[in-house]
Order: C-alpha cells, then sequence, then structure tokens
C-alpha cells in the first residue's frame, strides 16, 4: 500500500457505519455521569428533562395551556444535546476507526526467541516476550516486537505502520537500528534486542492515542472549559434572579421561556464542539503518520518560535557517499581509487559499501586478492581511521584527513602540499574528506557527500513565513556546516555542536520566553528531544530519541514538522474562531428574546427588536432553533478546522475576528429572522 493509497484510507474513514455509530453514541451519552463532563450541555440536559416533565404533566405545574410550546421547547432542546453528543461521538469514531485498523496489525505473530545464553532457539508467541529479550527475524517473518537490530542488517516493509511501500535498510549500529513491532523482513536475517513489554509497544500507543474516548484535556482545553462552565454559572444566576425580577413588574415569564433564554445566552454552540475540536486535531496529526503522545504536544507545536534541526539523517540523509576521489600530488586516480577499495573490502559501514558502489560505477578496477588473509583494522572514535593490515606486511589506512596525517607521519611519510586546499575544498562544498594512505605514503582523498533532502528549502522558507527561525546543529566543521546551512536555506547554525550545546541553545531560547521544537533521530540528540517543548522523532532513529521525544514521524520526514505545526495553530485557531463565534451568537440571540420577553409589558423594549420578529413566542422557539442547527452545522469545520495560512499571529487574530466575531453576530440575525419567517407561518 503506497503512502498516497494510507492517507486517502485514514481521509476516507469517515463512512456511514461511522455515522450510524455516532448516531447510537448520541443517545449513550445523554447519561448524565457522562454529560457532567461537560457542564455547558450538562445545563442544557437539565432544563431539557424540566420542559419535558412539564410537557408530561402540565396540571402539577399549571402549564395547561402551554403543552405544545413546552413540547417543541423540549424537541428543539434535545436535538441540541443530541447534536452536540453526536458531534463528539464522530470525532471519536474516526479514532476508534483509525484504532482497529492499527490492531489488525497487532495479529498473534511468533517469535524465534534465543535461550541457553544463545546456543538455542525457542518459538514463542509475541506476547511472552519482554523487554531485553533477543530474537532472531529472517526473511519473509514479522518482528515481534519494539526493538533493535544488533547483528545484521535487512530490509524491512514497514508498510504496515507508515503507509510507505518502499523497503527500509535497518543495520545493527548507527541511527538506523530501531525496529518496529509488525512490520517484515524483506531480505536477510538479523538479531534484535526487544525494548519494550507487552502493551507498551509502539502500536500499542498508537491504539491508545487515537482512540478520542482515552484522550486527555490539554491545559488549554481545561482553561477554556472552565471560561465555559464560568460563563454558564453566571447566566445560570442571571435568568434565576430574572423571574423574581419579572415579577415585580408583574410581568410572568413561564418556566419554559426562562430556559430557553438560558440555553440560547450561554455558549452552547462551542460547548458542544469544544470536545470534538481537540479529538479531531488529534486526528489530523496521525493522519500525517505523526505519533504525539499528548495533546499538548499538539498545541504547544501551534505556538512555536525557534525549531532546532539535527542535521545528519534530519536535513540530510544521514548517510555518507563517495561522490568522488581526488589524487594528491603527483598520484593517479586509478592507484587511489584501487586503494580506497582495498581498505574498504571488508568494512560494512554506509561509507565503506559507497566506496566499492563508486568504483563499479566508474568502471575501475581493484586487485581483490590484496585482501585476502589481511587483518581488517575496525573505525575507533580514538583513532578516526579504519583500514586493512595486508598478509605482505603493508598497511592501508583510511579516515579523517588530520588522523590519517598523523599517521602517516609517524610512519616517516612526506605529507603533499596540496593536501590540505583540497580538503578545505571539500569541506567547503558541504563535503567530508577521508584520506587514503598506504605506509609512508599518502594517496589522495575520497569526497563523502551527504546529500540535503529535496525541498528541504522551500519548506524551510514557509517556516520563516510562519514566524520560526530555524537553527542547524551539526557535528561537522565551520566550512561544512555553512556549506549544508545555505544549501538548506536555515536562519542559522551551530557547528561542531556536541550534545550539551544541543540543549545549552535549547535553554537559551527558552529563557527568551519562546517554545522549542527539536527535530532529531540520533541517540546523541535524545537529551535534547526532551529538553524541547516539542520533540519530534524520526521513525527511522534510535530507540533512545523516540523514548525522549513526545513526537515520532513515522515518515522519517523531518520536515514534517511544519505539518505539525500547521495543524497546532490550526488546532488552536479553530477553538478559538469558534468561542469567538460562540459568543458573538449570544449577541444577536439576545436581540431576539429579550425584547419578545418584555415588549408586551413594556413596550419601550420595542427598540431592541430590531429583528422584527413575527411574535414573542415566534421569536423564542427561532432563537432556539438556531441555537440547535447551527452546532450540526459547525461539525465539519470543527472536524476539518479552520484553515490556515502562514502569517503573523497579529494578522491571524485580525483575521479570525472579522470572519468569526463578526461573521458570529451577523449569521444569527439573518438566520433567526428566516426561521421566524417558517415558524410564523407554522404557528
Amino acid at each position: 500500500m503506497s503512502k498516497m493509497n494510507a492517507n486517502q484510507h485514514r481521509k476516507s474513514m469517515l463512512n456511514s457505519a461511522i455515522v450510524m455509530n455516532a448516531v447510537k453514541e448520541s443517545f449513550l451519552k445523554l447519561n448524565p455521569v457522562v454529560m457532567m463532563k461537560n457542564p455547558v450541555m450538562f445545563v442544557v440536559e437539565a432544563g431539557t428533562l424540566v420542559v419535558l416533565l412539564m410537557t408530561v404533566f402540565p396540571g402539577y405545574f399549571g402549564t395547561e395551556n402551554s403543552v405544545g410550546f413546552n413540547f417543541t421547547v423540549f424537541v428543539i432542546l434535545l436535538f441540541t444535546v443530541l447534536f452536540a453528543n453526536f458531534a463528539e461521538a464522530l470525532a471519536e469514531g474516526r479514532g476508534k476507526a483509525q484504532a482497529d485498523s492499527l490492531k489488525k496489525t497487532k495479529q498473534e505473530i511468533t517469535a524465534n526467541k534465543i535461550v541457553n545464553n544463545g546456543s538455542g532457539i525457542k518459538v514463542v508467541p509475541s506476547t511472552e516476550l519482554r523487554k531485553g529479550d533477543l530474537v532472531v527475524v529472517s526473511q519473509g517473518e514479522m518482528i515481534p516486537g519494539d526493538g533493535e537490530v544488533i547483528e545484521g542488517l535487512a530490509s524491512v516493509d514497514e508498510s504496515a505502520i507508515t503507509g510507505e511501500s518502499a523497503p527500509v535498510i535497518k543495520e545493527a549500529g548507527g541511527d538506523f537500528s530501531s525496529v518496529t513491532g509488525g512490520t517484515r523482513v524483506v531480505s536477510d536475517k538479523i538479531k534484535v534486542r526487544i525494548t519494550s513489554d507487552p502493551g507498551e509497544s509502539f502500536i500499542d500507543r498508537m491504539i491508545s492515542l487515537v482512540e478520542g474516548a482515552k484522550r486527555q484535556k490539554t491545559p488549554n482545553e481545561l482553561a477554556l472549559n472552565t471560561l465555559l462552565t464560568s460563563l454558564t454559572l453566571i447566566f445560570l444566576i442571571v435568568v434565576v434572579t430574572l423571574a423574581p425580577i419579572a415579577g415585580y413588574l408583574e410581568i410572568r415569564l413561564e418556566i419554559p421561556v426562562l430556559i430557553a433564554l438560558l440555553v440560547c445566552l450561554i455558549p452552547t454552540t462551542i460547548g458542544g464542539l469544544l470536545s470534538a475540536i481537540g479529538i479531531a486535531g488529534m486526528d489530523r496529526v496521525t493522519q500525517f503518520n505523526v505519533l504525539a503522545m499528548s495533546g499538548k504536544a499538539v498545541e504547544a507545536a501551534g505556538d512555536i518560535n525557534t525549531m532546532i534541526l539535527d542535521k545528519t539523517g534530519t536535513i540530510t540523509y544521514g548517510n555518507r557517499m563517495a561522490s568522488d576521489m581526488l589524487p594528491i600530488g603527483s598520484e593517479r586516480i586509478e592507484d587511489l581509487a584501487g586503494w580506497a577499495a582495498v581498505s574498504s573490502i571488508k568494512d560494512e559501514t554506509p561509507e565503506g559499501r559507497s566506496v566499492l558502489e563508486w568504483m563499479k560505477k566508474q568502471g575501475l578496477s581493484y586487485d581483490e586478492a590484496l585482501g585476502e588473509g589481511g587483518e581488517f583494522i575496525e573505525f575507533k572514535a580514538e583513532t578516526r581511521m579504519s583500514g586493512i593490515d595486508l598478509a605482505d606486511g603493508r598497511k592501508v589506512r583510511k579516515g579523517a584527513v588530520d588522523a590519517v596525517k598523523q599517521w602517516v607521519i609517524a610512519q616517516g611519510g612526506i605529507i603533499p602540499a596540496d593536501l590540505e586546499s583540497r580538503s578545505n575544498a571539500i569541506a567547503s562544498e558541504g563535503g567530508t574528506p577521508l584520506a587514503v594512505a598506504v605506509d609512508q605514503r599518502l594517496y589522495g582523498l575520497i569526497y563523502l557527500k551527504d546529500t540535503v533532502k529535496p525541498g528541504m528549502k522551500e519548506r524551510f522558507e514557509e517556516l520563516r513565513r510562519m514566524g520560526i527561525k530555524t537553527i542547524m546543529c551539526t557535528g561537522d566543521n565551520p566550512l561544512t556546516a555553512a556549506t549544508i546551512a545555505r544549501e538548506a536555506g536555515v536562519d542559522d547554525f551551530i557547528a561542531e555542536s556536541k550534545p550539551e550545546d544541543k540543549i545549552a541553545v535549547i535553554r537559551r531560547e527558552q529563557a527568551e520566553g519562546k517554545l522549542v521544537a527539536m527535530t532529531g533521530d540520533g541517540t546523541n540528540d535524545a537529551p535534547a528531544l526532551a529538553q524541547a517543548d516539542v520533540g519530534l522523532a524520526m521513525n527511522s532513529g534510535t530507540v533512545a530519541a523516540k523514548e525522549a521525544a513526545n513526537m515520532v514521524d513515522l515518515d522519517s520526514d523531518p520536515s514534517k514538522i511544519i505539518e505539525v505545526v500547521a495543524i497546532g495553530k490550526q488546532l488552536l485557531m479553530t477553538r478559538g474562531a469558534l468561542t469567538t463565534f460562540s459568543i458573538a451568537n449570544d449577541v444577536a440571540k439576545y436581540f431576539a428574546i429579550i425584547p419578545a420577553m418584555f415588549t408586551l409589558a413594556i413596550p419601550q423594549m420595542e427598540a431592541l427588536n430590531i429583528m422584527r420578529l413575527g411574535s414573542p413566542m415566534s421569536a423564542i422557539l427561532s432563537a432556539l432553533l438556531f441555537n440547535a442547527i447551527i452546532i450540526p452545522l459547525l461539525i465539519p469545520l470543527a472536524m476539518k478546522g479552520v484553515a490556515y495560512k502562514p502569517m503573523t499571529a497579529s494578522r491571524l487574530l485580525s483575521r479570525n475576528i472579522v470572519v468569526y466575531g463578526l461573521g458570529g453576530v451577523i449569521v444569527p440575525f439573518i438566520g433567526i429572522k428566516l426561521i421566524d419567517l417558517i415558524v410564523n407561518v407554522w404557528m
């Protein structure tokens, strides 16, 4: 299944089955225990129950003459509550549909567990595996649980998780050793150390996330909920005290009329849609193949000021590949390439393999027999070199220029004059030079190039328009770092950075009151990912990076942070826009109901009846009907979110005040008037 098809599948999850289930859930959610979690709609439900009792027992309440009106009010209030429940159930239904599709990947998988101190293999169900267990996974087998490759190299099909059909290479060591349970090995064989216990795997966390019923409310959502509850309480006090005040003026206000007034004045629109907005926001994140550990991380993404990006594997592909050979002094490229190949015969690193691949592409040959019987020298951080000691006594070395240079000098060799200029030229172009030497003789340089991922410059320009500053952190030298930064289009860079340098940058930005996002994929990125307000780890990265972050990108695309930021902003904007619209609605409904209630007793109130509604009863019913109808009409907007375009916060605020503030006043005036015309005909 291609990534496009996977995304289309996710977006098409709003089907008839989900809608029908949401209708059923709308009635089940009428349970007062459930409704109490939403104070605004709980008040509406309580009012609905009171009006129902007055309709069923009119003699007891002395409302025999207004049974028809009471019944109409009851029906409208009931649908108001049901529409609010439907919005939440619909959002939850999409999440549960995604969870069901993920659960299909959690089929019972058997695992080849290594037992008896590595001397035997025991086939066990994957559910019996525990953190630290070792398993062997061969071609065609499913990886039984989250883990990291500790031996071997294999091509892995991750389409069940990411939707990307192209297999990815996983190998021991480095930043591409992490594997996910439920994915399939396409070729070769690997030994995997399990890193999660049952119920704690990657898929388990995704299922828990997308099942909206288990979603915890974010701080922003809790604050808004508190505000809505406070407004509801204030209007409740106002309406309760209105009855005795009206009685003093010899105006008789029926309880259903007071309940209708209360429902129209409290922020029912945003109260009914608030939960759906939050659930839908999390749903949109998963549609982009991003696993967010909490809603708080998504909201924080919407307020990001600074973004710290690791270079290797994030801005660039990460695997430095041989792209050229540069002989120095009087050496020939054929000799340089030959010795470079000999030094790479037993080198299983991506760099080593790329040297042999470059030789094939160039049609150059080398003497493979030279490597037979030789002792391979692995790369070490202390020596910064690798190579081979040949059977005839010669020593071949390949590694960092200064390290190989010192090694040649120690052997009694002479360094060609153009070594430094040639290596600086490679570094200035964003490449990494590797020197190749045999005993006392330095033959030249291998030009390793880490390519910037396509489209990065345009993506960073988009971030700039959002007002987000981008900083690239890399362990490369300043020349290489400057070239990559210029090619990628980031605002700033930090060269030769260590893990503590990344944390220092994040803390410095945070000390200035800024929210910081960090993307990375390596173990050395883990501390910075944990420190950042939003940490986005690449799925192709290490287990440590993914555990430290509060978001994981399943596609391992660092530019995905732009979508995450946009979704975060969209979530905040949608909540703010609908809150503005809801409160603005109340202003218009005030002009509909208040004059209708008091005009007969106080003729001067007619001046406020600017809508010129037909009668007091039709005005109340029209306002109540509009209040109910507007909720389902706004469900698509709550689910999809307010359209976001990169612009400054002040421009966004101005636009939304005009569109949703002014629109929130105008739309009810038009809507209530049209409904009133119909109600008058009906009455």
